[in-house]
């Protein structure tokens, strides 16, 4: 409500004598202009239930074709998370160029206004990093309406009155036009000048791939990185739920993994570290965090980039 506020912050004998009719547009005003501000990074089943018919909510269920095909959130659109991912020269899978993803999200039904629900099946840390994967790449974008459903299908399952279908949704295509921010996707030059700059590195690939126990040709990890595996930022039993914010905080004072700063995260293909960077970013507020989605199926394919063996403490 701070615009609200701004807005009535004259003298009071012009509050006191503004005619009512006006006072009322200005106030109307001011609600619909917080429409615009960028959504909450995760919105509850229940939110989800109370919004699930709104003209500006999408829901994207992240379910392989035939999971959707026999049962879905009524009124979702369902897509392929290998289609937000694609092979480049040297590089893993990466974030696929402009113009094909403004065709792939306009094929969706998804315009700038649209407020879009990532809806993943809610089992592990895993598949919740498909979703945190596509929030990502909404970022870069420059769609600011983008939410996850926090737990997922299995969640909202939850519910009593949960609302399901299995017949596919009509969809009308919408023409999307990106506002990209390349910048919070650097190239492996740019992660190399950030490490020679001293710029914090968190591998949130699990302990055996940071210590050089698994791994390919160039086991390890970038030099100085700290680790903190991706799977302990969500319930351990519940899967799909993330952890308090507190929980959050006191995970990453654990691992000496800074919470606010330049950093850096990146895990084997920007898969796993699209999970941390969603919690550092999204959940703890640094907008300075940024995803390698190279990662170290790049990495360790140039061969004048460091990789070392952390000792084990």
């Amino acid at each position: 409500m701070t615009f609200c506020i701004s807005a009535f912050s004259g003298t009071a004998s012009a509050v006191r004598f503004a005619r009512p009719a006006l006072l009322g547009l200005a106030i109307l005003a001011c609600f619909q202009s917080s429409e615009t501000f960028a959504a909450d990074p995760l919105v509850t089943p229940k939110w989800l239930q109370d919004h699930l018919f709104d003209d500006a909510v999408t829901v994207v269920d992240l379910q392989p074709a035939a999971g959707y095909a026999r049962i879905h959130i009524a009124g979702s659109v369902n897509s392929d998370f290998n289609k937000w991912r694609q092979p480049k020269p040297v590089k893993g899978m990466s974030l696929p160029d402009e113009r094909y993803l403004d065709e792939l999200i306009g094929s969706l039904g998804i315009s700038r206004d649209s407020h879009v629900v990532l809806a993943p099946v809610g089992v592990n840390a895993g598949e919740i990093a498909v979703a945190t994967r596509i929030y990502w790449t909404f970022k870069v974008l420059g769609h600011e309406n983008i939410s996850i459903l926090d737990g997922g299908l299995i969640a909202y399952s939850q519910l009593g009155d949960a609302k399901w279908s299995d017949q596919p949704t009509a969809i009308t295509r919408q023409s999307y036009q990106a506002s990209a921010d390349q910048t919070m996707a650097p190239e492996a030059s740019e992660v190399l000048k950030e490490w020679k700059d001293g710029v914090s590195f968190v591998d949130f690939r699990s302990e055996g791939e940071y210590y050089g126990k698994a791994g390919g040709d160039r086991p390890g990890t970038i030099p100085n990185a700290k680790n903190l595996p991706f799977e302990l930022l969500v319930e351990p039993v519940k899967g799909g739920r993330f952890l308090s914010v507190e929980q959050i905080k006191t995970l990453f004072t654990t691992h000496q993994v800074p919470m606010e700063g330049q950093q850096i995260a990146f895990c084997n293909s920007g898969h796993r570290a699209s999970l941390g960077w969603f919690v550092s970013h999204e959940l703890l507020g640094n907008k300075d965090v940024r995803l390698y989605d190279g990662s170290m199926s790049e990495w360790t394919k140039l061969p004048d980039y460091p990789v070392a063996i952390p000792k084990v403490n």
